[in-house]
């Protein structure tokens, strides 16, 4: 019989998509209200160019841009949700007066071993959390490939750019770890 044992905390990743406009003229804003939600930022990429698919633009408009950015504070796996219901929260503070998002955040919680994004939406693959929300396996990270692409990888996590950002951000991770001196619990496996 296995012993149910807390896990590491994982590291909280954060995709922000929207317009190049939103960014000169709201950015500052809701990168305030990131850091006290969920402490200092201590990754942010520059503004990078999304065009890996047009489903955002009928609501955020185009062109659009994405910024990934990753906080100091680790974050409890079972805390997932709430981050989820926090941005959710912040998108619709951030939204148009007719209640159309001006912004997309997606949060995901990074390991040694996985990538995991959260979702309002169900998929085959994705696990509900609870409170309408589901956790999707994006990619898995073994030593000997690096990141693992899966068949539902969402093309934007799968491009080269992105999984070297995600590499950046695993070892950021792994030197809080190991700053901090949390070990996997005995009997827990390694990442491959």
């Amino acid at each position: 019989m296995s012993t149910p044992r807390e896990p590491q905390p994982g590291k909280l990743v954060l995709s922000v998509l929207a317009r190049e406009q939103w960014w000169r003229s709201h950015w500052a804003v809701v990168h305030a209200e990131l850091a006290e939600r969920f402490g200092p930022v201590d990754y942010r990429s520059g503004l990078l160019p999304f065009d890996h698919t047009q489903y955002y633009e009928a609501e955020l408009g185009a062109p659009l841009f994405r910024r990934l950015i990753a906080f100091e504070r680790l974050l409890p796996l079972d805390g997932l949700l709430a981050a989820k219901l926090a941005t959710n929260e912040l998108e619709r503070a951030h939204a148009r007066p007719d209640g159309t998002r001006r912004v997309n955040l997606d949060p995901g919680v990074l390991t040694l071993e996985r990538l995991v994004l959260a979702s309002g939406k169900n998929f085959t693959h994705r696990v509900y959390l609870g409170s309408g929300i589901w956790a999707d396996l994006t990619l898995i990270y073994n030593k000997r490939q690096g990141w693992v692409i899966l068949p539902w990888t969402f093309p934007d996590y799968a491009t080269d750019d992105m999984l070297r950002r995600l590499t950046a951000l695993r070892t950021l991770y792994k030197t809080a770890i190991e700053a901090g001196d949390i070990r996997p619990e005995q009997g827990e496996h390694p990442c491959p």
